[in-house]
């Protein structure tokens, strides 16, 4: 690794151009300019007349945002919306490159240049605020710096007005600014037309909170020259998550904080401490955005060091079974009708999922095709009373196993075939429970070398008043990962804070859901996710972080579920491997349904940790082609997905090393393939090929293409 920081000086108006006022009033004082290293992205910061700051940002000469203010409203001091003066400013540069343990990419660079403002207000108080801007090639970021303030410990900030302020009613793709949940489906719309108050009723969302017309990040957005920008957050630390309050009829945004009904206000800090970054990646085209790695240069680097405790695995599991209606959670279930499984009649006479016998024949599946995790949902006791009532305090036992359950001999069973527990803690949003047994549990997962844990938070949070994406629950979130880490436990959050980079700092954070998943396709009334689901999910929701989408479904038509039915072609199924990126992926479906099928040799043989990784080409919305490096072998796999429209793809291979023969083996959709009408059509073909090929390839609608790239 190497890091060199410096300072530079910045000449204020000197380095800016002549177009500067073309879209807005000029500000009342000489804005400060700052330029990314190679110069495509550009900050002016200023005072206007009232003395608020504010900012711009051009790209390549045109303007991307606006003129747009900032400040601040508390409660027992007056708002920070003017009234300021510049007292310094200095500027620096930084270029290091850094090692992700796991990822997306090995080696990982971090080139800016960075501006600080100290601001100080002229009234009475004489209050400090720090506003920290640093410009990227792929984007800009900003953080707010709160100094002491002389006999004031703490502050209470009742919003944050940090203002967006587009050029233009660019196309959106969006999901509301829910404070409880992301498990929405994604909005195209321009900006004018996002309405978020209108997905406020959702019968498939356990707890949902939408008050205002607002959005979730990431959001990314297309202007109709074909650049897109997408804005988000890093280093969400002790605060409050930004939503995005529209502004349809200026075309703007404003960042709007989750706040608490149980205290009233949005974040509270004792003095002096930072915000998270604000952040707006910038892309000539939609792959760019895929290729920033902007969120986490901005945290701070890896705490815990040594993380070879945790090895990137694909998993089969103990879950999709339950989702299907062919087993239960709870034990009770078959013996007591008082229970959640049993609230559909349906579910009386279904069996307990979670056995050991069944376990062990998850195992046997596991280690015959070289999956090498297992996660068991419904082991511990506490599932008879976990959804649908409100007191659900204390239900959940994080160490005590079901009868049909036997915890050490799963475990023993698995290491003897070289398959790993992952152990699951679903805590019914009840998380003060959760903490008052995080090291007993986490002591138990040590003790039998366990060394992951999916976590759940489904309904609303106890205490009454607090949101999923609140600074209570935020604050929650972090401690569950920190105590993680110290009993070497890696974890994949359910119902989680969004990801917001941390996994640089803490790398035991190895996954997340925070969208709608798989699972949605087995139970949802609207239809499940429709197919420019995942198309759109790859430019927005995965530039926060790795997902847990759970792929891999190959009995496609969902016989016990005549209602639903996944909405991609089996060839798509495959191609998830590689375009949602985590380190741990699911083969999600029953062992019964993968006999027999040759498309298993391509889970078997797919990667989860990378080399490096490239952005063949893809839209929002409607397409998307990656391709990565496997880290240690050398060996490529590349996927490919579609929308409901039929399309062809040429993959140009010139990612390859040079000079070097690769065996192919493509996973096609078969003729006739259609994610509705003949989802199952699949077409297994070799070839070999070199960096100079180049292949076309249809996609069928709804449909994928997978390949494997093995060295000969």
């Amino acid at each position: 690794m190497h890091r060199i920081m410096k300072n530079v000086p910045f000449l204020g108006v000197a380095v800016l151009f002549t177009s500067l006022w073309a879209c807005g009033p000029a500000p009342a004082n000489q804005p400060v300019g700052l330029v990314s290293p190679e110069g495509t992205n550009r900050l002016e910061i200023y005072l206007d007349a009232q003395g608020r700051p504010g900012y711009r940002v051009f790209h390549k000469e045109a303007v991307v945002i606006d003129s747009s203010g900032l400040g601040f409203e508390f409660r027992d001091q007056p708002a920070l919306m003017g009234g300021m003066e510049l007292v310094s400013q200095s500027g620096s540069a930084g270029d290091e490159t850094w090692e992700m343990p796991w990822g997306e990419q090995r080696q990982v660079r971090n080139h800016f240049n960075e501006t600080e403002l100290t601001l100080k207000e002229k009234a009475a108080l004489g209050r400090e605020l720090k506003i920290r801007f640093r410009a990227y090639d792929d984007g800009v970021a900003f953080r707010y710096e709160f100094l002491p303030q002389e006999g004031v410990d703490s502050v209470i900030i009742t919003a944050e007005h940090t203002e967006f302020q587009l050029t233009g009613d660019h196309t959106a793709f969006w999901i509301p600014g829910d404070w409880d949940i992301y498990e929405h489906l994604y909005q195209t719309t321009r900006v004018s037309g996002i309405d978020a108050l209108s997905r406020r009723n959702h019968p498939d969302l356990a707890a949902t909170y939408i008050p205002e017309n607002a959005v979730n990040t990431p959001v990314t957005l297309r202007a109709d020259n074909g650049l897109h920008l997408s804005f988000h957050e890093a280093d969400l630390t002790d605060y409050a998550e930004m939503t995005l309050r529209v502004d349809p009829e200026k075309l703007s945004f404003t960042s709007a904080l989750v706040g608490s009904d149980r205290t009233g206000y949005k974040v509270r800090r004792a003095l002096p401490f930072r915000t998270p970054w604000r952040t707006i990646q910038i892309g000539d085209r939609a792959g760019d955005l895929l290729a920033s790695r902007l969120i986490e240069n901005l945290n701070e680097p890896n705490t815990l060091g040594d993380i070879s405790w945790f090895t990137p695995m694909k998993y089969v599991g103990i879950w999709w079974e339950m989702h299907l209606g062919v087993s239960t959670w709870d034990m009770e279930a078959t013996q007591d009708m008082n229970t959640f499984s049993a609230l559909d009649k349906k579910q009386m006479n279904k069996k307990h999922g979670a056995t050991t016998a069944n376990a062990k024949r998850y195992i046997d599946f596991a280690a015959a095709n070289g999956i090498k995790g297992l996660l068991v949902e419904g082991w511990n006791t506490g599932w008879d009373h976990w959804i649908g009532f409100e007191d659900r305090e204390g239900v959940f036992d994080f160490v005590t196993p079901y009868a049909d359950y036997d915890l050490d001999e799963v475990v023993r069973y698995g290491r003897e075939n070289g398959v790993e527990v992952i152990m699951h803690h679903e805590t019914s949003a009840a998380p003060r429970t959760y903490e008052q047994q995080l090291d007993s549990a986490y002591g138990l997962m040590k003790s039998l070398g366990i060394h992951s844990v999916k976590t759940g938070y489904v309904g609303k949070i106890i205490p009454k008043g607090e949101y999923h994406h609140g600074q209570w629950m935020v604050n929650h979130y972090r401690k569950v990962l920190e105590t993680a880490a110290g009993y070497e436990v890696a974890v994949n959050a359910h119902e989680p804070i969004k990801a917001t980079g941390l996994r640089r700092t803490y790398p035991n954070a190895i996954a997340r859901e925070g969208l709608r998943g798989q699972e949605f396709n087995a139970w949802a009334t609207d239809g499940g996710n429709p197919p420019e689901h995942i198309p759109i999910v790859a430019f927005t929701r995965m530039l926060a972080g790795p997902i847990d989408f759970t792929p891999g479904v190959f009995d496609i038509a969902l016989p016990s579920k005549p209602n639903n039915q996944i909405n991609t072609t089996l060839a798509q199924q495959l191609a998830l491997y590689v375009v949602i990126y985590s380190p741990i992926q699911m083969a999600c479906d029953l062992p019964e349904n993968y006999e027999g099928q040759p498309a298993l040799q391509f889970i078997r043989e797919v990667g989860v940790d990378w080399e490096q990784s490239v952005v063949l080409d893809g839209e929002v919305g409607d397409y998307v082609a990656i391709a990565r490096e496997e880290r240690g072998t050398g060996n490529w796999f590349v996927g490919a997905v579609t929308d409901e429209n039929a399309r062809e793809l040429e993959i140009d291979f010139g990612f390859l090393p040079a000079g070097q023969t690769f065996k192919a083996t493509l996973y096609k959709d078969g003729a006739g393939a259609h994610y509705r009408e003949n989802p199952k059509a699949l077409a297994i073909e070799s070839a070999q090929v070199t960096s100079d090929s180049k292949m076309k390839v249809p996609l069928a609608p709804g449909g994928g293409l997978a390949i494997s790239l093995m060295r000969e």
